[in-house]
């Protein structure tokens, strides 16, 4: 019962990661992501996964400080050098305290979201949806790959609606927003030709 709780947990918090990229505003994806983050750092504490347990916990006060981005003044190169190391010593962190088994595998697979979540704080500074969206196709391939070693449902199921939901997302509000600024530009460019 204690592991289809686990699973479950891990799906709400995969439906909420998912529906974030469908927002037009950058806060309120964060926002949404946060709330998932939240969910997702239960679920792997309860599947014993602490890797990903740990790095959803900074994710959360990183959601905050860059939701408020005014206050905490979070649109500066700092934070990314901040959470970067936090997030490499969280990696230490599994093997010294934690006791993780440290051998090759183990210690590929545990820096995988490592580098997820630092591409993932790169693609917040620059504050804007298209550019969130993007940096999204390169973070969840990474997390992928570590829920599935640990089995994660929730994780897997996770990041391969991400990714579909980013794609949808490019092409809702990116692609269609480029080719319609394309259609403009080439219908006032023909006014003006046409003009006497």
């Amino acid at each position: 019962m204690y592991t289809v709780i686990a699973q479950i947990i891990g799906i709400i918090a995969m439906i909420l990661n998912c529906a974030s990229y469908q927002f037009k505003k950058s806060w309120l994806i964060l926002l949404i992501q946060l709330f998932g983050s939240v969910l997702f750092a239960v679920h792997f504490f309860m599947i014993k996964a602490y890797s990903g347990a740990i790095l959803n916990i900074v994710g959360i006060v990183r959601a905050i400080i860059f939701i408020f981005k005014d206050k905490f003044h979070s649109d500066h190169i700092v934070w990314v050098f901040v959470f970067s190391v936090v997030y490499v010593l969280s990696y230490v962190f599994i093997f010294t305290v934690l006791g993780k088994e440290f051998y090759a595998k183990n210690a590929i697979v545990e820096f995988l979201p490592v580098v997820g979540m630092v591409i993932t704080t790169v693609s917040f500074r620059f504050f804007e949806s298209k550019i969130i969206r993007r940096f999204g196709l390169f973070n969840s391939p990474l997390w992928l790959t570590y829920n599935a070693f640990n089995f994660s449902i929730g994780g897997i199921c996770s990041e391969t609606f991400n990714l579909i939901s980013i794609i949808v997302g490019i092409i809702r509000y990116d692609i269609k927003k480029e080719q319609k600024q394309t259609e403009n530009k080439g219908n006032s460019e023909e006014n003006e030709s046409s003009e006497p």
